[in-house]
């Protein structure tokens, strides 16, 4: 009998976890859909964004500009930029992000560069502040639907790291959501906004100038390019000190917003597969316990028949 008890008390602990997953399923799946929203709603206007910088870059000379954030060094040192989530139980949605960074430092070491992290989420700031790692500054509890100010902060930090000279070259290491079954960690070069020729394959660096010699903003946007005779009224590069900043902020607000839908989607994924764990193993478990269940009452009743017949 004490075996039958174990086996109720595990199948009302699977039965009490499973609503807990489900709940929480619920809840990604609600938020889920306004952190898609809003990226959806976001790459529109960086799209628009980039047209606007590569029709600038068709009037001038960008090496000739004499703005901060397009000057190009020898990246002798680069920050990455990673970003996690707060929480976890949400499948390998952070440790492919932490690993993708170790990775990325890894192999900028090897190649003699000096490397430091700007780390935004609690996971991966936890993670590296144990380890001896090279911490420029770390962002927790951040909206889980991030906005311009959240943005603006780790901007902030990036643009100050840069602009001082401690930094040639910011990349980002984030999870691009792609639907809600599907995301991927990817790289993004920030700063500078050209090629320097370290850059991963599946980088997705703002390329000014295609490998082609054609813009890469042009080129997957024709359909809807900018005219070629429209007029500013102020000079390209007093354009350019202004629409910088912003499409930095811009790119860094897009990417917190697509790690925070993927965090979501993969929450939701990771408790909808535990709630379905969870059924699975109460199945198993209730169909154990009628075997136990019918074997002690079988063994009580040939007890019984046999006692019986010794006493006839």
């Amino acid at each position: 009998m004490a075996n039958l008890k174990e086996i109720r008390d595990r199948i009302k602990s699977i039965k009490n976890t499973r609503k807990i997953t489900e709940a929480m399923r619920l809840v990604a799946a609600a938020k889920v859909r306004r952190a898609q929203d809003l990226v959806l709603r976001s790459r529109p206007f960086a799209d628009r964004l980039a047209r606007v910088l590569e029709s600038l870059q068709s009037r001038i000379a960008l090496e000739a500009a004499d703005t901060p954030l397009l000057q190009a060094r020898d990246p002798q040192h680069i920050t990455l930029v990673a970003m996690t989530g707060d929480r976890g139980l949400c499948g390998g949605f952070n440790a492919n992000i932490i690993k993708r960074t170790e990775q990325r430092f890894a192999e900028l070491k090897a190649t003699g560069h000096e490397v430091a992290l700007i780390l935004v989420g609690r996971k991966v700031s936890t993670y590296f502040q144990n380890r001896d790692y090279p911490i420029t500054a770390s962002f927790t509890g951040l909206d889980q639907l991030p906005t311009s100010a959240d943005a603006m902060q780790v901007s902030d930090a990036i643009q100050a790291e840069f602009l001082g000279g401690a930094t040639d070259r910011v990349e980002l290491v984030f999870t691009k959501f792609i639907n809600l079954v599907s995301t991927t960690p990817v790289y993004q070069t920030l700063l500078p906004l050209d090629p320097q020729g370290i850059a991963q394959a599946d980088d997705e660096i703002f390329r000014f100038i295609g490998k082609e010699g054609d813009s890469a903003a042009a080129a997957s946007n024709q359909a809807d390019k900018l005219k070629s005779d429209l007029v500013f009224e102020q000079t390209p590069s007093q354009l350019l000190d202004v629409l910088l900043p912003l499409y930095l902020q811009n790119q860094v607000l897009r990417s917190l917003q697509e790690s925070a839908a993927s965090e979501l989607a993969s929450r939701m994924t990771a408790m909808n597969n535990a709630s379905d764990n969870a059924k699975a193993l109460a199945k198993t478990l209730t169909l154990d316990y009628n075997k136990a269940r019918q074997a002690a009452i079988t063994q009580e009743i040939l007890e019984v028949v046999g006692g019986a017949a010794a006493m006839g």
